[in-house]
């Protein structure tokens, strides 16, 4: 026993070094190999343009846009190996599901509902701070940039009206009083028991999210890439951001956010003003054995291909719709002016398919009245589906 005390009191103490992991770092090609670079780049550049000048003036934009935002969105899973059905993904948007929806279609919901908001707001918004961070669903209030606001609010000068008369109604009546000093006590006792519980709820949890990866400073770090390239031309700009995104990997769990954000680029630099550019279904063209090459110059030029192949496509599908639509307009001649059919039209134009539920909610009309237009209009027949039919416009 003596010896092993011995033997153990000679075993000196090793010092572990906790080394910590070097976070991915991204550079921009310099100087840019603008040799391999120029010719897609040109081909992006008018894509773009052509695209964007073409919804712009157009008659269907609205409804070119929002279906736009279901195909990017199911590409965005295709990506990540994941298949999720066009009309499992409207079905699940209008509430009106056939089945329970799976994991894959709650993740494409997301970077559908993603989608609309980077859309619908302005095109700063998305690359602001408060933006990610409402992106990200943090759930961060949006910091105030003002030096104050002076004015006078309305409500508050009516609490404290309020607050003076009830002040006096209390020193007269001391039943009144002690009902308001245990609803006094009440709220105290709810906003400690808030601000404990806030104050000790772990941030994340470490079964899902890994403690070593610095969300921030990765964030950070691709903010600063992307300020690096307000020199360059918009698309080039879009693609440098969609790399760096893919190399950095600044969220954890969505990496879908990355090429929104570039779609968003292109907005905030001006060169798309008409709507926002479907990167998932462009990069979904490019084949797989091309889309992830180790070279930088590589990768860039797959960033802009799949920039003019998602340009191109959705100049396309729109020329198609637009064409639909007119033929389809032919049948509103001679209708009355109380007739659903217009209003059917331009719904079915928003939307890959539409069911007979969907109709009836949109139009405010029964379900059957929903299937007699869908006959006089001529719709085809989408799902193939006999237990539950649907129609669109392909």
């Amino acid at each position: 026993m003596t010896e092993a005390k011995a033997v153990l009191a000679s075993v000196s103490l090793v010092p572990i070094r906790v080394i910590r992991t070097l976070l991915p770092t991204y550079k921009i090609p310099d100087p840019l190999p603008w040799a391999q670079l120029v010719g897609p780049l040109a081909a992006a550049e008018d894509a773009v343009a052509r695209f964007d000048e073409r919804l712009a003036k157009s008659p269907i934009r609205d409804g070119a846009i929002s279906r736009t935002h279901f195909t990017d969105a199911c590409a965005s899973l295709w990506l990540d190996g994941e298949l999720v059905h066009l009309d499992d993904l409207v079905l699940h948007d209008a509430g009106m599901d056939v089945r329970a929806p799976t994991h894959e279609l709650t993740r494409a919901h997301a970077v559908l509902r993603a989608r609309r908001r980077i859309a619908e707001a302005k095109p700063d918004w998305a690359l602001s701070a408060p933006g990610l961070a409402s992106l990200r669903g943090r759930g961060e209030r949006e910091e105030e940039t003002g030096e104050g606001n002076f004015e006078v609010d309305d409500d508050a000068e009516r609490e404290e009206v309020g607050l003076e008369l009830s002040l006096g109604v209390r020193e007269t009546d001391p039943h009144l009083a002690a009902a308001f000093d245990a609803v006094d006590a009440a709220n105290a006792r709810a906003e400690r028991r808030l601000a404990d519980e806030t104050r000790f709820r772990p941030e994340r949890d470490s079964l899902i999210y890994d403690p070593d990866w610095d969300e921030e400073e990765r964030l950070d770090h691709w903010r600063d890439v992307v300020d690096q390239t307000r020199g360059l031309p918009p698309t080039l700009a879009g693609a440098i951001a969609a790399d760096a995104w893919g190399e950095i990997e600044p969220l954890e769990h969505t990496p879908w956010l990355g090429r929104l954000l570039a779609a968003a680029l292109l907005r905030d630099r001006g060169k798309t003003r008409s709507h926002l550019p479907c990167l998932h279904a462009g990069l979904k063209n490019i084949p797989r054995a091309r889309r992830r090459p180790r070279d930088a110059a590589a990768r860039l030029v797959v960033q802009l291909e799949a920039i003019t192949a998602a340009a191109e496509s959705g100049r396309k599908d729109h020329d198609r719709w637009l064409m639909t639509r007119n033929l389809l307009a032919r049948k509103l001649a001679g209708r009355r002016a109380t007739s659903k059919l217009p209003a059917l039209l331009d719904y079915v134009l928003t939307r890959p398919i539409v069911s007979a539920g969907m109709i009836a909610a949109e139009l405010e009309i029964t379900p059957r009245a929903a299937q007699n237009l869908v006959a006089e209009l001529g719709l085809r027949e989408a799902t193939g589906r006999g237990r539950y039919r649907a129609w669109g416009v392909l």
